[in-house]
Parts: structure tokens; C-alpha cells; sequence
């Protein structure tokens, strides 16, 4: 379990920055298996995560809500016959935030569980 599954989310408002590139590369490190991606000039953590058929994947998409729930942070699931795919940005801010990566680890906890 990686140090930033451990730490909780905090509030974040639309007035708050979002992590510069320097930054984004930092918390990066810490959860090496996700994808960062850009959709126009916002960036975005995408993940996909395989399984043997549709239950688990459905499984797996209800725990990633439940977290997301705990936390008041929330993603974008797209459930598919084996494979489940996570993306993580904060929308209030059109970027990252220290809270995309905190879920991104704790998402993979989820994962590897």
C-alpha cells in the first residue's frame, strides 16, 4: 500500500490552482501504472484494469465508488466485459490536484486486494 492510499482527500474549490507540471511528476512516481492523458489542455490519470469477465469488473467499479464516495471525490468509470477504465481530474479546477493521486493509489489498493 503506497503512502498516498493512506491520506484523505481534501475539499477543494474552483479558486484553488492545479498542480503545475513539476508537481504532477512528483506525485506521478507514486503511481507509476497510470496514464497521463490530456483531453484539450486538461490533464487527466486514466487507468484500465483487466478481469476474467463482466462481474468482476462490475465488482470492482462499486468498490472504486464506494471509495470515491468516502472521499467526495468522484471519477469517470467506464465498465466493460473484462476490463474496467478509471479516470481521475478534479473538474472544479479543470486539472490535477493532489486528491486525483491520493485516489489513484487508493484505486489500485482497491486493485490489488
Amino acid at each position: 500500500m503506497s503512502e498516498l492510499s493512506r491520506k484523505k482527500c481534501i475539499p477543494c474549490r474552483s479558486t484553488d490552482p492545479a498542480l503545475n507540471p513539476t508537481e504532477i511528476e512528483r506525485y506521478r512516481v507514486e503511481v507509476p501504472d497510470w496514464e497521463l492523458i490530456y483531453e484539450g489542455s486538461q490533464p487527466k490519470l486514466r487507468r484500465v484494469f483487466r478481469f476474467k469477465d463482466f462481474a468482476q469488473a462490475l465488482d470492482f467499479t462499486n468498490q472504486v465508488g464506494a471509495a470515491a464516495e468516502e472521499e467526495d471525490h468522484h471519477p469517470a468509470l467506464l465498465t466493460e466485459w473484462g476490463r474496467v477504465t478509471v479516470s481521475w481530474w478534479t473538474h472544479a479546477i479543470k486539472g490535477l490536484h493532489r486528491n486525483d493521486f491520493i485516489m489513484a493509489a487508493k484505486t489500485d489498493s482497491l486493485y490489488e486486494a
